[in-house]
């Protein structure tokens, strides 16, 4: 940053938010997993807020969705590499998805697509944000899911299906926000807005030892 420029990445503005966030999230394991779709823009306020306040946040994003946010944005905002393909590992004796979900605190995937819903309602695992979500051990880690979509798809008897079958699974599975949406109409499937994000995390977190923890004596 040249001087005499502010800082503009999202969330910055914030500061009341972050120190209220540190004390939940400072040191904290979290992978965001990101889908296509245009909500996408606001995944990039929670990940810099989560890493403001000192969590290791780890963006994994589906292929389509680099064509909304590109992989830097989410790599200058987080301080990490960007996971963009199970394909990428450091060594073929430690798979990346296996190692990135052990250690993991919590994974959220926002937004979350109508196919991602049905691919992890079906056990499909074909990209790396899929493959990280089946790969975490949802009795030990949260995983939350924040569906967004178009109103019509939200309502489908498929989607209402899956998002059944999700939560039976042990999946948290967020209401979407209702409202004005990209397709001009008006509806639920709306990206709930960061500052709800934020919270849902901070929901999921609550009463949870840190995964570098678990299992360690007093």
């Amino acid at each position: 940053m040249q001087d005499g420029q502010t800082d503009e990445t999202p969330g910055s503005d914030g500061p009341e938010r972050v120190e209220r966030l540190k004390p939940f999230v400072l040191g904290r394991r979290i992978c965001v997993g990101v889908c296509a779709g245009i909500a996408s823009y606001k995944v990039c306020n929670v990940v810099s807020a989560l890493a403001q306040a000192g969590a290791d946040v780890t963006v994994a994003m589906t292929p389509d969705a680099q064509r909304f946010v590109t992989p830097l944005v989410f790599q200058s905002l987080s301080a990490r590499a960007v996971l963009t393909s199970a394909w990428e590992s450091a060594t073929p004796a430690d798979p990346q998805h296996i190692r990135a979900a052990s250690a993991l605190d919590l994974f959220i995937v926002a937004p979350c697509t109508m196919d991602m819903l049905a691919k992890l309602a079906t056990g499909r695992c074909d990209d790396i944000v899929s493959l990280l979500a089946a790969s975490v051990d949802r009795a030990r880690t949260p995983v939350v899911l924040a569906p967004s979509m178009n109103e019509v798809m939200w309502r489908q008897p498929s989607t209402v299906r899956n998002v059944a079958t999700l939560r039976g699974d042990g999946f948290r599975v967020v209401d979407p926000a209702s409202g004005w949406q990209a397709c001009r109409s008006v509806g639920a499937g709306r990206l709930p807005e960061p500052d709800t994000l934020l919270e849902i995390v901070l929901s999921a977190l609550a009463g949870r030892e840190p995964a570098g923890r678990r299992g360690l004596g007093n």
